[in-house]
Order: structure tokens, then C-alpha cells, then sequence
């Protein structure tokens, strides 16, 4: 088992020394003018801190789960996010955020189509209501009002 949790913290200490260096590539600023690298850098390096610590120090055998059909549900969950973000500009808010709610809720949660649906589509408007009208957020949509 510590096998698996120090393969479960290089993950993540990977992940977070690659956003440091695109973190620092978009400039840092100062701390007076911050730059659009300096919050990311910040998150990164405490990703990095934290994995860190978590190679370093696994913790005993006992705190551990095994890799189960539940640990293939959190990275497809993450893979979803990542398409999510790469198709919302071709394909439109509304239609990715649908697809992404039912997929989690029906395939992941394995609710009702009903319910995926309904939740779905009632998220999705929330979601345009507040972001691209009440605050005008502008985001790829399909949707005109």
C-alpha cells in the first residue's frame, strides 16, 4: 500500500511543477501589480509542497484504500473536466454543460435519466443567469437573449 500512495503523491507533485513553470512563463509581476502567473505559482508550489510532504511521509498501511472502480471514476471525472474545457468554445456552454452534469449524474451517480436531466438542464440555466447575464461573463453559448 505505501507503494500506491507514493505513486498517488508524484501525481499531483508532476502536475504542480508543471503549472509552476507555465505559472512562471505567464509572468509574475510584483506584489504591488501581480501578474496572471502569480496566483497559479502560489497554488502550484503548495501542490508541489504538499505532494511532497505525502512522498516523503505515506503514513501507515492502514490509510490507504486499494485502486478500485472508484479510482477509475475520479480520473474519468478528471479526464471529463479536461474535454470539457477543450470542446466548451466549438460546441457552446450550455451543450458541454449539460452533457458534463448528465455524464457525472447518470453515469457516474447512476441517476434516473429523469433526474440527470432535469438537474442538468436546471444547472445549466442557473448557471447562464447568473454568470452571462446577471454578471456578463462572456462565454461561448448558443443561447441569445
Amino acid at each position: 500500500m505505501r507503494t500506491q500512495a507514493r505513486l498517488g503523491a508524484l501525481v499531483p507533485l508532476g502536475i504542480g511543477a508543471l503549472a509552476a513553470l507555465a505559472a512562471v512563463s505567464m509572468g509574475l509581476g510584483s506584489p504591488a501589480d501581480p501578474g496572471p502567473g502569480l496566483w497559479p505559482l502560489i497554488v502550484s508550489l503548495t501542490m508541489v509542497t504538499l505532494s511532497a510532504s505525502l512522498l516523503l511521509n505515506p503514513g501507515a498501511d492502514t490509510e490507504q484504500e486499494p485502486f478500485s472502480r472508484q479510482t477509475a471514476v475520479v480520473a474519468l471525472g478528471a479526464l471529463s473536466l479536461v474535454a470539457y474545457t477543450l470542446l466548451i468554445e466549438r460546441v457552446g456552454f450550455e451543450v458541454m454543460t449539460v452533457l458534463l452534469l448528465v455524464l457525472w449524474m447518470r453515469g457516474f451517480g447512476r441517476d434516473s435519466w429523469r433526474l440527470s436531466l432535469a438537474v442538468a438542464v436546471a444547472a445549466c440555466a442557473a448557471s447562464y443567469l447568473l454568470f452571462i447575464v446577471a454578471l456578463g461573463v462572456s462565454l461561448p453559448h448558443l443561447v441569445a437573449f
